[in-house]
């Protein structure tokens, strides 16, 4: 079975630690684990990844070293070889000789788009709010509440094209294990003579997963965080997880718009157009998520009225 599997933030960095490359191989040592049991049971695995933290502190870091920011386009090509390269790694320590490639990726997007009068995506650390709103002012970013901090917040256009699914095809079906599309890609829009060029923005990666994994034919789209299911009234006494569900049933239900929302979100569209499952759950559940035993899993061959709670 061909998987896309899309790594949320916590695979590389969890909330309150130090932004460090230790604590980054640490984070991904532990996805590697998950990801290698899909691969070891047989299943060719398309892997992506967020890069919210690290996109935003290279832009600091860029500031910092010449007083002139670099375009987050060429910022985010720079953190999939990064990441790639610590998944890359540490996968191929785990599964000896089996073909790994890591593969910067571009995410064409609409120069109309709405979204880019309208940012949303965070990036970056999270500050408290004097020193959040000193940095809007210093640097002219737009910023949003996030939880009980403040981050920067940046356009998020809606992916149209993977511009490299056929190699990313080709590749997995001579049987090399994929890493790619991180942080939804490199967005990048078409000129008039039809030649590409980056953008200032940021790809929603569960958009960009999902996308991927209809251009693929994929059997079955994975996106993993570090909340076990989804969950319908969540953070309050009436909350319910939600186990294996038909798609439709969470029609109309609204979740938090920068965590659960993107992901339900590209799990009902890749369930409903593809007519296959999609899941929902922690990183280290990833297998029990494929064999409907934890998580959430939408799968569009179940009735509406039915469903399973955890």
């Amino acid at each position: 079975m061909l998987i896309v599997a899309a790594l949320g933030g916590n695979a590389l960095l969890r909330r309150g630690e130090p932004m460090t490359a230790e604590h980054q191989r640490a984070n991904v040592r532990l996805a590697v684990a998950a990801l290698a049991e899909l691969i070891l049971a047989g299943h060719s695995l398309v892997i992506t990844h967020g890069n919210g933290p690290q996109v935003g502190l290279l832009a600091l870091q860029a500031e910092a070293s010449n007083g002139n920011g670099i375009p987050l386009d060429v910022l985010g090509a720079e953190t999939e070889g990064m990441i790639g390269y610590m998944i890359e790694q540490e996968l191929g320590n785990v599964l000896k000789n089996h073909p790994i490639a890591t593969l910067l990726t571009m995410a064409r997007v609409e120069a109309g788009d709405p979204a880019f009068s309208h940012p949303t995506k965070f990036i970056g650390p999270v500050y408290d709010a004097p020193t959040a709103r000193r940095l809007g002012r210093e640097r002219g970013w737009r910023i949003a509440p996030d939880g009980e901090s403040w981050r920067r917040v940046v356009a998020s256009p809606k992916p149209l094209a993977i511009i490299e699914a056929k190699t990313i095809a080709l590749l997995v079906n001579h049987g090399v294990t994929v890493i790619c599309t991180g942080g939804g890609g490199i967005p990048v829009i078409e000129q008039a003579d039809g030649g590409l060029t980056g953008i200032e923005a940021v790809i929603d990666k569960d958009a960009a997963s999902a996308l991927l994994a209809r251009q693929l034919n994929a059997d079955m789209l994975l996106l993993l965080t570090d909340v076990d299911a989804v969950y319908l009234d969540y953070g309050t006494p009436k909350a319910r997880s939600l186990g294996r569900i038909a798609p439709e049933m969470l029609s109309g239900a609204r979740f938090p718009p920068g965590s659960m929302a993107p992901k339900v979100t590209a799990a009902i569209q890749f369930a409903v157009e593809m007519d296959r499952p999609a899941g929902i759950g922690k990183l280290e559940d990833a297998s029990a998520i494929v064999r409907g035993e934890k998580g959430t899993l939408f799968d569009p061959h179940l009735s509406a009225n039915a469903r399973s709670a955890r």
